[in-house]
């Protein structure tokens, strides 16, 4: 019989990478970001800001830089009047999606 795997072997340490994903992605907005930034493939700031409803400047600020930091999105600048500046999803990021789907689907079978 095969070993149980465990979702955390050490909750209170780094050493958990469901910790670790948690940390990078868990909160109330960045999985929002997540979602409209992979349905639109590129987001401006503005885009952002309309779609997801409820966050504001700072949060949305705070989230793209944390988001950023952590190699799940890609700013890119240009240098117009006024500046424009778009999101696209890393590679690291694009392959959390289907797992997120899978959290999606399970949502809609199990939460009513």
């Amino acid at each position: 019989m095969a070993e149980k795997e465990y979702l955390c072997d050490d909750l209170a340490g780094n050493g958990c990478g469901l910790k670790r994903v948690l940390n990078i992605i868990g909160g109330k907005w960045k999985v929002l970001i997540l979602c409209v930034i992979d349905r639109r493939e590129v987001a401006r700031y503005g885009d952002l800001r309309r779609e997801i409803t409820g966050i504001t400047n700072t949060m949305l600020a705070n989230s793209l830089k944390e988001m950023e930091a952590d190699d799940l999105v890609i700013r890119k600048q240009y240098d117009e009047i006024p500046v424009r500046v778009e999101y696209s999803l890393t590679d690291k990021a694009k392959s959390i999606i289907p797992i997120l789907l899978e959290l999606k689907r399970w949502g809609e079978e199990h939460i009513s």
